[in-house]
């Protein structure tokens, strides 16, 4: 291990040597996601995000023609991810590194930073904690605690006053499990039973016996977006917790616009908070929405991941900006620390201290439009939500 940290830092070093000493013709932007394999969507969605802010926004910063390079990587394998970022700055000569799906990846990728001398962006990994392993982050999606805290106070007020809370046994999970807990237990509501799920779970039934068990008027849920969520929800249905009245909460990972089409009734009046929506009304988000719908090819597919790559396309670009096409992590961080700019989700800013990303969070509740398809009709706004899950890191 000692010595392929060691040919890692020779080949590194060497690369560095030259990338300083001239001016970068092309700057080679890497991005690693899920574009093949159960969660393939996900990715399909990162690079129209990509394609949807370079045909925007042209493929080329002060004179600097951009290349993407991107990486698969199917599901959650933090060995693969290192591999993968190491390939992409020493073989491909990336300066730039983007993507990343899922929470261990990136905790693979971030120690390798530093040395790399490369910035990553992420799209999507949503723990809060990511932040703190390198000063050479940034984040451009979200966190699970960001989406979840006010939910808290929604599910008291709508009249619960006893919550389970069923999550993936994972980064993000415990982050949302933490964060409604505090949230609904500080608005004067107790959590009964809280249940923790393997990342593989696909038979749900045995988990909706014991909500109903618990005797709660609430059940609050958190899955990684794809195929789990789809089960979870028809899970909830199928075996009468919807019937029954116990109530729904959930960040919107469970009711994303790609999965409602088959989530179909099913999801009408499930309640989720959620940083982005498709149907969100604003010019940006018409534009983007048109952009990466060509992009997708199918529309009906766009979802979240979506934003969080075109916005760190921007991110990128303003560091390309700020570095004049050199290889300069350190600038480049800085160049976006406190940025502003209205995304198509609404405004938006890079705290200066977490280089997290400050947003709106939404309260939605799936309904079925005029067009007899189902969308998250924006119900509340909480707005300039920060991460509270890194005031406790």
């Amino acid at each position: 291990m000692k010595a392929t940290k060691t040919l890692l830092g020779v080949a590194i070093g060497a690369l560095l040597m030259g990338s300083v000493s001239a001016m970068a013709e092309t700057v080679k932007v890497g991005i690693i996601g899920p574009f093949s394999g159960p969660f393939a969507l996900q990715g399909k969605n990162f690079q129209a995000g990509v394609e949807a802010y370079m045909a925007l926004n042209g493929k080329s910063v002060e004179g600097n023609d951009i290349e993407v390079i991107y990486r698969d990587l199917p599901t959650a394998n933090p060995a693969q991810a290192r591999a993968l970022a190491q390939e992409l700055v020493v073989k491909d000569k990336v300066q730039y590194l983007g993507g990343v799906y899922f929470t261990p990846d990136a905790m693979a990728i971030t120690p390798l930073l530093k040395q790399a001398n490369t910035p990553l962006v992420i799209f999507n990994a949503a723990t809060s904690a990511i932040m703190n392993t390198s000063p050479l982050v940034a984040r451009t999606s979200f966190t699970t605690a960001q989406t979840t805290t006010p939910l808290g106070q929604v599910a008291f007020d709508d009249g619960v006053k006893m919550a389970i809370t069923v999550v993936s046994d994972y980064g993000p999970g415990i982050d949302a499990e933490n964060a409604f807990k505090k949230a609904f237990e500080a608005a004067g509501g107790e959590v009964v039973e809280t249940i923790r799920m393997p990342m593989n779970t696909t038979d749900f039934s045995p988990i909706m016996q014991r909500v109903k068990d618990s005797g709660a008027g609430g059940l609050f849920a958190f899955l990684p977006s794809g195929p789990p969520t789809l089960g979870f929800v028809k899970a909830y249905n199928e075996t009468g917790l919807k019937q029954g009245n116990i109530k729904f909460f959930a960040p919107g990972d469970l009711t994303q616009e790609s999965d409602l089409p088959a989530l179909g009734e099913a999801a009408e009046g499930l309640r989720t908070s959620f940083h982005y929506s498709v149907s969100h009304d604003s010019p940006e988000n018409t534009k983007f929405v048109e952009a990466a719908g060509k992009a997708i090819g199918n529309p009906e597919q766009l979802s979240f991941p979506a934003v969080g790559a075109y916005d760190g396309m921007h991110l990128i670009y303003k560091m390309i900006e700020a570095a004049d096409g050199k290889q300069d992590a350190q600038k480049a961080i800085d160049a976006v620390k406190g940025l502003s700019w209205t995304s198509p989700r609404g405004p938006v800013t890079i705290d200066p201290e977490t280089r997290h990303i400050t947003q709106n969070i939404y309260l939605r509740e799936v309904a079925k439009g005029p067009d007899g398809k189902y969308y998250n009709k924006k119900i509340k706004t909480f707005p300039n939500q920060k991460d509270p899950g890194l005031a406790t890191q």
